[in-house]
């Protein structure tokens, strides 16, 4: 058990605040984050203990199993870059952006892009509730687990509906159980424990985690053309279409 990590089911009022993950976006990185201190531990999080889910991305989006030429896709959230360099790799005729708010992730996605030698894939630092993308930018935006600690996420919403183009689409998965969306959060704040760097970050120990019914209730705030919403396993999804 873990006591200080578990998480309650939360409908979006009832979401913890996050308060690094609300302020804008400047030119250097949160220094209060676990994110940015012990960036290593969530890359190894992302690589070991959660779920790959490329393959049900692309057959969610894309039922022909491919996206058309010139497709821009945004991934939200892209820590070290996991789905947008597997996307990048695997469609190298795409342009895939990656944006997250911390600096220390974006380095880890960006030395995996160029392990991958990718010419199609690059990663900014940006808040996922001040995105700098201009409206109807993308054709397809992915995000997992983005809303785990977020402050604020029908504003997200409202800005992956606002960046997306008339006919694009969002994919979006997000853990159902509290153990295993905090998981990544205690480990990170052990590790932070054992450091000098005690104190003064800004991240939850608690994740947020949706019920079923609370997920649904995200989207039809934004006037999406189609909605649909599932659950498998661990993890509940979304794919919306923007009309």
């Amino acid at each position: 058990m873990l006591p200080d990590v578990i998480a309650s089911r939360h409908t979006p009022s009832e979401t913890p605040a996050a308060p690094c993950s609300s302020r804008p976006s400047g030119t250097e990185p949160d220094r209060e984050s676990l994110f940015e201190h012990v960036a290593w531990a969530y890359v190894l999080c992302r690589e070991y203990l959660f779920r790959d889910d490329t393959a049900r991305m692309i057959a969610a989006l894309w039922p022909n199993g491919r996206p058309g030429s010139g497709t821009k896709l945004l991934e939200l959230g892209c820590g070290p870059g996991f789905y947008s360099c597997r996307l990048a790799e695997k469609f190298r005729d795409i342009a895939v952006t990656g944006f997250d708010r911390s600096e220390s992730q974006l380095r880890w996605a960006r030395d995996r892009a160029g392990a991958l030698g990718l010419t199609n894939c690059s990663f900014e630092r940006v808040n996922a509730l001040q995105l700098s993308s201009p409206d109807a930018h993308f054709h397809v935006l992915i995000a997992s687990r983005l809303f785990t600690i977020l402050p604020d996420p029908n504003r997200a919403v409202a800005q992956i509906y606002r960046v997306l183009k008339p006919g694009g689409r969002c994919f979006i998965a997000e853990p159902r159980y509290a153990f295993w969306a905090s998981l990544p959060l205690f480990v990170m704040w052990l590790l932070a424990g054992v450091t000098r760097f005690k104190n003064g970050y800004c991240e939850p120990r608690k994740a947020t985690v949706f019920s079923a019914r609370a997920f649904e209730s995200l989207f039809p705030a934004q006037p999406w053309k189609n909605i649909k919403t599932w659950q498998d396993g661990r993890y509940q999804y979304a794919v919306c279409e923007k009309a």
